[in-house]
Formats: structure tokens, C-alpha cells, sequence
């Protein structure tokens, strides 16, 4: 079976503290954390392919991506 690939936007927030806590708003209950913005992320995609693995293995319904494009907007100040 060929593999599908998702993408799902994640939100990033930088704590008080310094660490990152990281959601991913289409997948309920996905959310990370890691003290650097890398480890985050890493953190993030192992959550969303667990939470995927879990989905599959029980016949729950998958969301289709939420990204068509990825989008960055500066904004001087």
C-alpha cells in the first residue's frame, strides 16, 4: 500500500519559560512541547503520526490536509 501524505497546520507558542508548546488545530488533542523550536517540531510530527497510526487502526475518520500552501507573512512594525 502506497504511504499518503498529510499536511495539517501547527501553531507555535513560545512560553514564558522559553520552551514551545505546539498544536495542531484539524487533529483533536495533538499537542506537544520541546525546549527549543526544533525539538518542538519534532516533538509535533511524532504526535500527529501516533494520532494518525491510532485513527487507522481503528477505521476512525482522517481530516483531509488543512495546508494548500504554505503562507509566510511579514509585517514591518
Amino acid at each position: 500500500m502506497a504511504a499518503v501524505a498529510y499536511r495539517y497546520r501547527v501553531i507555535f507558542e513560545q512560553e514564558t519559560n522559553g520552551w514551545y508548546s505546539v498544536h495542531c488545530p484539524a487533529l483533536k488533542g495533538v499537542h506537544s512541547q520541546g525546549a527549543t523550536y526544533d525539538e518542538a517540531m519534532t516533538n509535533i510530527h511524532e504526535a500527529i503520526a501516533g494520532w494518525l497510526h491510532v485513527a487507522r487502526e481503528y477505521g476512525d475518520p482522517i481530516p483531509a490536509s488543512d495546508v494548500m500552501e504554505q503562507t509566510l507573512i511579514e509585517v514591518a512594525a
